[in-house]
């Protein structure tokens, strides 16, 4: 069975359109934005949407979003404690 972060770097590939990108290419600690896959602000709206379609996650605003999408890490162990069964 998949991990919580292998299903997640799937989603954001697919989500994001990460053509060249592969799972094994996204480390778990990496920085989602700037030096990491270098993501932008489009994507962390596209993101937020992949939580709430996802796993039933709201965001109400992208400052509550920034230490959550800081790493792939960061990400899982915030779905996985908040995720809507």
């Amino acid at each position: 069975m998949k991990t919580t972060k292998e299903t997640l770097k799937e989603q954001i590939i697919q989500t994001l359109n990460l053509e060249d990108i592969t799972v094994d290419d996204i480390d778990d600690d990496a920085p989602l934005f700037g030096e990491g896959l270098g993501l932008d602000s489009i994507d962390a709206l596209e993101l937020i949407l992949l939580l709430e379609r996802g796993y039933g996650i709201k965001l109400s605003t992208a400052a509550e979003a920034r230490p959550i999408f800081k790493s792939v890490n960061t990400m899982a162990e915030f779905i996985e404690s908040n995720a809507k069964e």
